[in-house]
């Protein structure tokens, strides 16, 4: 019996527990059983799972973040678009577990939203906020906003009204919303203010809660919750967020130091040290920066933040002992990945001690050892480049500009100004190094053979000693690669579980990548490493001591010998002129750009006065005198000294008109204008068929008028005109060599000469053409094309194919061409073959430049190129039909 008594009652108390699950578990009933089961769950399955999933998705994020620590850090950084997509999966399901926990725990149901009045669940307005954090996390703001209103709307007697606000805050300022952003971070001051108010007065009792949940009036009427001091810090934090978008720095500086009162995680505080110093840098305020930047090391930063506050602190600190630390940790290898940081920062200490040789040695080896940071190394070739511009050195400006440029992301700071000024420098640059060349090729051409012999040996044997110390360089700098290298591999072995290097596909891909951000694209051969130009200064320095000059050549070392070097000399009196007006020419363009452009007057005069010390006559002379007297004061004694020279070597020059009359170009200009449109008549009368006046007009000019600017003009047009009254054609011929002898480089020469053959040698017959005559070549406009050039027999065959390799390399050098040399023709001509160029377009390119050339060149551009295919130089080598080539390639291309 009293088993059976047992067993009813175990039933009964089963039956009861069964009763209140099911009590519990409605969400109807407002009952302590309810709200503490309901709590509960909506607690852990939903607010706390969900914010582990959001937390662990942003540790993963931020521990694999590669901040840009050369601008002033975001304070709270945030995944971009991209970014945020491999974080979908934990955001969603944080999402989903908090809208289930709404949905099947909110007190009373959430069935019917409209109805419903309070909540007694204390944990679903927590559950509301998650949902809007992911959302702004998922960077779906609209969505975000909503749940973040919702919760401070209907939340109001909850510190989740004022939480909702402030991420509400946050959310605003992603998507740039400033005004509304302002108004949430006003009105949450404001409730803070009267929070610090009320409890200051003591006015209440009760002590202020940070949650207050337990009891909740029964009333419609809701009073809003105090400001919770727990959110100071978020407070301060989302103003300083405010003041970043508005580039306000002072006003950010402020708020992060309130939030540093606030601030309780070591991390954060870390963080918001090396902000405020990056900040106070910004300000100039050095001192400042220091104290955070040291602060900062003190606190928990990861490896990364802490070497760069390490390196702004030294930078702020200076001295011989923080050198000498920096000086320690360079040598060290486990910072071989910092290595060029840390030399910059020894650059910038040595500049602001004023020692610009060690800061240039510094910025030096910054630029060495940048081999994967393109931002840091275009950072020291820039101040290179600044400290060089300053001491006037333009050349050595413009080189650094130019490296800067071809290495720094078009998101550097000063982009545009970098590209700017070493495009802006490149003519003077060219021109400097043009006459440097020019005289130095001069001087050792004017040298006995026997003293030009010797000292071109001595300038191979000083080439290959430097090319020796290169390659020792290049062998330290490769070592250095290799061991970056080795700790990528290392890192993606551990990554992947691949312990052999070229079993793992990534590390070979970074490592390549790493390899031609280095050395660029590098063809697989034998001595890869040896740079594309070696440079022989002692050229110049061994002709004269007092001056070192510059010549580029672009010859393998292996391959340099003397014979090739004396090649490249100019030879017979044509080249040697041709040398002297290129000298000239760049000479004075240097001086132009100095005067006009940068302003030095004595760097220009430097220039022009090389000029006019020259022995032989040129044109650039007077050119240069009147530029060294327009540029001095007027009455000075260099004015008068320049002014006596132009009028006594040069009394009938434009220049000598402008001293005697300074509106002398004006009137000049005018009286052209008039010559133009006289010109102009006589030429209608010629065309009416007024031959008696055109005659007496032309005689006029010719006889009277020297300097008319339209008198070769009127020349040709005498011939012309008696060519109508005379049979004999053959007595225009002296009136034909005399244009051609006063004006041998005009367009009018051209057209006598063309005249005068056609009188001496008559018109060629009239053939008919056989249109239906198939011919051997066929025409492609896709197909690449060779380039074949027709040698001289005086040519030496290695010193043009020199020549030619020297203008592929500058000039066409991205298509990497070949060179070789081949037998044309019965006579056996020399020829030199180009291959290949992708398309007809090109190869049309490669002929116009190649004919309009003359660097590396000389003479060779008047030779005979042409453009051919594969298959059609085939058919030419075979035949060695040129001219049916040459009359096809008109026709078609």
């Amino acid at each position: 019996m009293n088993r059976i008594t047992n067993k009813k009652t175990y039933f009964i108390a089963i039956l009861v527990s069964l009763a209140g699950i099911l009590v519990a578990c409605s969400t109807e009933k407002n009952t302590a059983l309810s709200r503490a089961y309901h709590g509960t769950t909506a607690h852990y399955n939903g607010y706390f799972n969900a914010n582990d999933l959001l937390n662990q998705s942003m540790k993963t994020y931020r521990e694999n973040l590669k901040e840009n620590f050369y601008e002033v850090l975001p304070i709270t950084p945030l995944p971009t678009e991209e970014e945020v997509k491999n974080m979908y999966t934990p955001i969603d399901t944080a999402i989903s577990k908090c809208a289930k926990v709404i949905s099947r725990h909110a007190m009373p149901s959430m069935e019917n939203p409209s109805a419903k009045r309070e909540e007694h669940n204390e944990w679903i307005d927590e559950n509301w906020i998650t949902i809007g954090k992911a959302n702004y996390l998922r960077r779906d703001y609209d969505v975000s906003i909503k749940n973040f209103d919702y919760a401070r709307k209907f939340f109001t007697n909850d510190k989740s009204s004022h939480i909702a606000q402030m991420w509400m805050a946050r959310v605003y300022l992603e998507q740039n919303k400033l005004n509304e952003a302002l108004f949430c971070i006003t009105s949450l001051e404001k409730a803070k203010e009267d929070a610090e108010d009320a409890e200051g007065s003591k006015k209440k009792k009760t002590k202020s809660k940070i949650k207050s949940k337990s009891k909740k009036k029964k009333s419609e009427e809701k009073e809003p919750a105090p400001f919770p001091k727990s959110l100071n810090y978020d407070l301060y934090l989302t103003k300083a967020m405010y003041f970043e978008h508005k580039k306000m720095v002072d006003e950010q500086v402020e708020a992060l130091n309130l939030a540093l009162e606030h601030c309780k995680k070591s991390k954060d505080k870390a963080r918001i040290h090396f902000i405020l110093g990056q900040l106070y840098e910004k300000k100039n305020d050095r001192g400042n920066a220091l104290i955070h930047y040291k602060k900062c090391l003190k606190k928990n930063a990861n490896y990364e933040m802490s070497f760069q506050a390490r390196m702004k602190a030294a930078l702020n600190d200076g001295g011989a002992k923080t050198k000498k630390e920096l000086a320690k940790m360079a040598r060290d290898l486990k910072n071989i990945e910092f290595y060029d940081q840390i030399h910059y920062t020894l650059g910038l200490i040595a500049e602001n001690e004023g020692d610009m040789l060690e800061a240039k040695n510094q910025f030096t080896q910054s630029a060495l050892y940048s081999l994967s940071n393109m931002r840091q190394k275009g950072m020291a070739y820039e101040h290179l480049g600044d400290l060089s511009f300053k001491e006037k050195n333009y050349v050595s400006a413009q080189k650094y500009y130019d490296s800067c440029a071809k290495v720094i992301p078009e998101t550097y700071p000063n982009f545009e100004g970098v590209k700017n000024k070493a495009e802006n420098l490149e003519k003077l640059v060219f021109s400097i190094e043009t006459a440097q060349y020019e005289y130095s090729v001069l001087r050792i051409a004017a040298m006995s053979e026997g003293d030009r012999a010797v000292f071109v040996e001595n300038v191979v044997k000083t080439i290959k000693e430097k090319e020796k110390e290169q390659k020792k360089r290049d062998t330290e700098r490769l070592a250095i690669i290799q061991e970056q290298q080795a700790k990528v591999a290392q890192q993606n072995n551990n990554a992947s579980g691949s312990k052999f290097y070229w079993n793992n596909a990534k590390a070979k891909q970074e490592g390549f990548e790493e390899f031609k951000k280095s050395w660029g694209q590098r063809i697989n051969e034998d001595n890869w490493r040896r740079s594309d130009k070696i440079v022989f200064s002692e050229v110049a320095s061994l002709v004269d001591t007092t001056e070192i000059q510059e010549i580029e050549e672009e010859i393998p070392v292996d391959s340099l010998t003397a014979e090739s070097l004396i090649g490249k000399l100019p030879q017979g009196d044509s080249a040697i002129d041709a040398s002297r007006m290129r000298m000239m020419s760049a000479c004075f363009d240097a001086g132009k750009i100095y005067n006009d452009q940068l302003n030095e007057t004595n760097l220009a005069n430097e220039q022009f006065d090389k000029i006019l010390a020259q022995t032989f006559e040129s044109k650039f002379k007077v050119m240069a005198a009147f530029e060294q007297y327009r540029a001095a004061e007027m009455n000075s004694s260099t004015a008068r000294e320049k002014s006596d020279y132009i009028m006594l070597y040069y009394p009938t020059s434009d220049y000598a008109g402008f001293i005697r009359d300074p509106e002398f170009f004006m009137k000049k200009k005018e009286r052209e204008r008039i010559n133009q449109d006289e010109y102009l008549i006589d030429l209608d009368r010629f065309e009416r068929g007024l031959y008696g006046a055109v005659i007496a007009k032309c005689s006029d000019v010719i006889s009277n008028q020297k300097l008319n600017a339209y008198r070769s003009k009127y020349m040709l047009l005498r011939v012309m005109t008696l060519a109508k009254n005379t049979e004999d054609k053959k007595s225009l011929i002296p009136y034909l060599d005399s244009l051609v002898l006063d004006y041998p480089e005009t367009p009018e020469a051209k057209h006598a000469l063309e005249m005068k053959r056609i009188i001496t040698t008559g018109y060629s017959k009239n053939e008919l053409l056989d249109f239906t005559k198939k011919s051997d070549f066929v025409f492609s406009e896709t197909e690449p094309m060779f380039a074949v050039v027709f040698l001289d027999d005086k040519v030496n065959l290695t010193i043009a194919k020199t020549r030619v390799v020297d203008f592929n390399k500058e000039f066409f050098g991205k298509y990497k061409l070949n060179t070789s040399a081949k037998i044309f023709g019965k006579e056996s001509k020399n020829v030199i073959l180009i291959k290949e160029l992708p398309n007809a377009e090109i190869a049309q390119k490669y002929s116009t430049t190649y004919k309009a050339t003359k660097k590396h060149l000389l003479d060779m551009q008047k030779f005979k190129i042409v453009m051919i295919s594969e298959k059609n130089m085939k058919v030419l080598f075979e035949k060695f039909n040129l001219s049916d080539y040459e009359l096809f390639y008109d026709e078609n291309y």
